[in-house]
């Protein structure tokens, strides 16, 4: 099982929009960085864990623990020109973008960024690391286990 930051701006999708959804699970839509689209695509799996994080926002931070819900499959708001996320080069038959659904299981307290930078036990926090701009980076086991008991 691995684990991941998700990034999310809460006028998109927040965790209160994740928990009213049917079972808590929301379509993680709108990747449009190859890198991150990597990881959902390669690496993910159903049954991983998830920090899901608020950004874009007056406080951003880790409000949630989640799972990933489903394997990566093609990301329909690729194909959509209605879409802010359409992408013109992307057809059904060759897809760009991925998704996966993730499934919130708890929202938490907040953790804000500014505690977390601070925190010397999580200074090798993916996310952390300067010029990191990732909306989905990858958790070491070591510091899931502190954020973890960071929430409470």
């Amino acid at each position: 099982m691995r684990h991941w930051l998700m990034k999310s701006e809460p006028d998109e999708v927040s965790i209160d929009d994740a928990l009213a959804a049917p079972g808590g699970v929301v379509p993680w839509t709108g990747v449009r960085n190859y890198q991150a689209r990597n990881f959902m695509r390669d690496a993910m799996k159903p049954g991983d864990g998830v920090l899901f994080y608020h950004s874009g926002c007056a406080q951003p931070g880790i409000v949630g623990i989640a799972e990933v819900a489903s394997s990566a499959y093609p990301d329909p708001t690729q194909f959509d020109p209605a879409s802010h996320y359409y992408d013109p080069k992307a057809t059904p038959q060759e897809p760009r973008w991925q998704m996966v659904d993730v499934r919130v299981l708890r929202k938490t307290k907040l953790l804000p960024l500014a505690d977390m930078r601070a925190d010397p036990a999580l200074a090798e926090l993916m996310m952390l690391r300067r010029g990191s701009r990732l909306s989905i980076t990858p958790v070491t086991p070591s510091d899931w286990r502190h954020i973890l008991s960071l929430l409470g």
